[in-house]
């Protein structure tokens, strides 16, 4: 069985560098890697050329039209029977694709995906925000954890599919932000097979530091309302609780009437999450890091959240309207 490695790439030649010299020593060799340069002004045509020799890399340059569209170009032009979407800032352990042939040996699937794990590398920031992206205490366990509480929906910094499906549905849509839950939902839509692969991770990067990982929560929380404008039966309970978080933060910085409760609330969240992330982490600093980025994921998915809710839910404005820079063109 051939795969093929869709990798969209903006601008982060040192991330493609990292990601190619770990899939070189997969263990398994049935597969190619498709690179799309997405209109960077700062290549990776030399990195790719590097490994060519190696493993087979092909390399691609458009303009730019955001990740989705990015893969599909990469989808078009790729040979095998799986395609699996990384993000550049990814790097797979050397098992990584014997653990996927494992799983559909043992049991086939139209779609998958896997979890995320921090590398010993990464900054403490880094660190911090990977726990706060995958911690029950701030998503419920729902990204890439072994129990769900809903159905699996595969992120596409690790996303596989069948070749056939990915062509059948059109690939991913023009959202620039939520576009991997809309495909993951008309998977299902469609009648497909999806499944969580749990030994089947990658390490990633994420944002490298907080404001950066606030601006991206935030999209994040936006996308959450127009994909349930699209897809009312999507917003579950799970995804409401930022937005409480929210109004409970901004409840306590106002002083408002039963505010003291709130912040008992509060205080016991940070201490339980540096708790946690200081002893899963090995490191104090680490743990108080991990509150900074915890209440900045809520906080920032959940203002995302309740901006887009006022925009198209109560002033009615259609997801281009309301979010012009959201879309690509």
């Amino acid at each position: 069985m051939l795969y093929s490695f869709i990798i969209p790439v903006y601008n982060r030649p040192e991330e493609v560098e990292e990601l190619l010299e770990s899939l070189s020593g997969q263990s398994l060799k049935n597969f190619e890697v498709v690179v799309v340069e997405d209109g960077s002004t700062r290549p990776c045509k030399d990195v790719c050329d590097r490994y060519s020799s190696r493993m087979e890399v092909r390399y691609y340059e458009k303009s730019n039209s955001g990740p989705g569209q990015t893969r599909n170009y990469g989808a078009e032009r790729s040979k095998g029977e799986y395609l699996i979407v990384l993000d550049s800032d990814c790097i797979l352990p050397e098992n990584y694709l014997r653990a996927v042939e494992a799983e559909l040996a043992r049991e086939p699937a139209d779609a998958f995906g896997g979890p995320d794990r921090a590398h010993p590398s990464f900054t403490p920031v880094q660190k911090a925000i990977n726990y706060a992206m995958t911690s029950f205490f701030t998503t419920g366990g729902i990204r890439g954890g072994k129990k769900k509480l809903d159905k699996f929906y595969p992120r596409s910094f690790n996303m596989g599919i069948r070749a056939e499906v990915y062509r059948t549905l059109g690939g991913f849509s023009k959202m620039r932000f939520g576009e991997d839950i809309d495909f993951s939902i008309r998977i299902f839509k469609g009648g497909y097979s999806c499944r969580l692969f749990p030994e089947a991770w990658v390490w990633h990067k994420r944002r490298t530091d907080l404001k950066k990982f606030f601006r991206q929560v935030h999209n994040s929380g936006i996308a959450r309302i127009n994909l349930y404008k699209k897809y009312p039966e999507s917003l579950k309970l799970v995804h409401l609780l930022p937005a409480v978080f929210t109004v409970g933060v901004v409840l306590v910085i106002a002083g408002a009437v039963y505010s003291r409760w709130i912040l008992s609330l509060l205080l016991l969240f940070a201490l339980a999450v540096g708790i946690d992330a200081s002893v899963k982490n090995k490191s104090l600093k680490i743990g108080l890091l991990s509150i900074a980025a915890s209440f900045i994921q809520l906080v920032g998915y959940g203002t995302g959240f309740l901006r887009a809710w006022w925009k198209r839910c109560v002033r009615g404005k259609d997801e281009f309207s309301a979010f012009r820079k959201n879309f690509y063109k």
